[in-house]
């Protein structure tokens, strides 16, 4: 779920990322975009990346460009009070089943709060209430805010142990190596530069979700 994830990763990189008036002491940028890409090099403060649709772009680094990792978790470290964003699918048997799960860190608790998307396939971020055993895995019940009614509602979502489960870590300039995956918010000055306001990188081979 393509557009979902990107709201995720936008909340992310931005949690800790400067405000337009912050991230350029020359001006300020413009609406930003999220992108994937493979980092190619990084000299100084100029990041080189060749994106998924095969363009070759250089960002430029701020002190406050916020940069995260990802880690590799299980099915047993989804449990409360985590705050997670789980993506999932409807199945045959009219029950939620995870695709992939995604534990967010502290300070990102609440941001992107709420139930997306058609039954078919949805985001669901929200805090983990509790877990009960399943017959391949746990099934998770999580409660959020509704932005319709204001009201906490909760929703169940089946997990399977063989679910791809990973955790936001902080990172830094040392996971820009060439070759690793990464997903990026950037923002266009108005002289045309190109600001990387955040960072999600791969991290030990665990690489963001799509």
């Amino acid at each position: 779920m393509k557009h979902a994830w990107s709201l995720v990763a936008a909340a992310l990189v931005l949690a800790s990322a400067p405000s337009d008036a912050q991230a350029s002491a020359k001006q300020t940028p413009r609406m930003p975009v999220r992108i994937r890409a493979t980092i190619e090099k990084l000299d100084n403060n100029l990041l080189t990346v060749k994106t998924d649709k095969g363009d070759r772009l250089t960002l430029e680094l701020t002190p406050k460009t916020n940069i995260s990792g990802v880690d590799a978790r299980t099915v047993a470290d989804v449990k409360p009070p985590e705050f997670v964003g789980v993506t999932a699918s409807l199945g045959s048997d009219q029950r939620l089943h995870a695709m992939e799960v995604h534990i967010f860190p502290e300070s990102l608790r609440g941001l992107g709060e709420g139930h997306f998307g058609a039954p078919a396939k949805n985001l669901t971020n929200a805090t983990v209430a509790a877990t009960s055993a399943s017959s391949d895995g746990e099934t998770l019940t999580l409660n959020f805010v509704s932005k319709a009614t204001g009201r906490t509602e909760s929703t169940a979502i089946e997990i399977a142990r063989t679910v791809p489960v990973v955790a936001f870590v902080p990172g830094d300039a040392g996971l820009l190596k060439p070759g690793a995956d990464a997903v990026i918010l950037v923002a266009k000055e108005d002289d045309g530069d190109l600001i990387a306001l955040g960072i999600v990188a791969e991290k030990d081979g665990v690489k963001p979700p799509q």
